[in-house]
């Protein structure tokens, strides 16, 4: 498999309309993995010039694809989604690096599967996101669960790099 996702072609079980999104996550897993797992506690914390820490990245992407995802799924969010999400930016979770990552990757899985299992019919069905019901569809959500996903492995990247110098 080639080191950039979507140079490897065509992902198995995945529709044409999906497959970007699709690259994209299965892009961030393997990024994540590599640049994050053995992080050791220090480096896991530091917030280099002010910036947030590694560990605030991965709670974030964890949470916020498991609430864009119920979002995709036209549900509500849970009290245990709401009490999640005002722990993200709590300094310490008490986790290691590569608790972090699972937890990261399992929602990243979860929105992998949903991609893989959506049917085509339903994308362009009305979403509505947070506490003011902003408008959107099924497909915007996917597509920003992939694009936001990447953005914050990205900064995790640049993050990483910094803190091991």
């Amino acid at each position: 498999m080639a080191e950039e996702i979507w140079l490897s072609g065509k992902l198995d079980g995945f529709s044409p309309v999906m497959m970007p999104a699709a690259h994209a996550l299965s892009q961030a897993i393997v990024d994540l993995k590599k640049s994050a797992a053995d992080l050791s506690g220090e480096e896991l914390s530091a917030q280099p010039n002010g910036a947030p820490s590694v560990a605030f990245h991965l709670r974030h992407i964890a949470g916020s694809v498991d609430r864009l995802l119920t979002y995709a799924k036209g549900e509500n969010l849970s009290d245990a989604q709401f009490e999640l999400l005002k722990r993200e930016t709590l300094e310490s979770s008490g986790l290691n690096a590569e608790e972090l990552v699972g937890q990261a990757v399992s929602s990243i899985e979860n929105a992998l599967e949903f991609c893989r299992t959506v049917s085509e019919e339903i994308l362009l069905d009305e979403r509505f996101v947070g506490r003011k019901r902003l408008p959107t569809n099924v497909f915007g959500l996917l597509f920003h669960i992939a694009e936001h996903t990447a953005r914050h492995v990205g900064q995790i990247i640049t993050i990483v790099r910094i803190v091991r110098k």
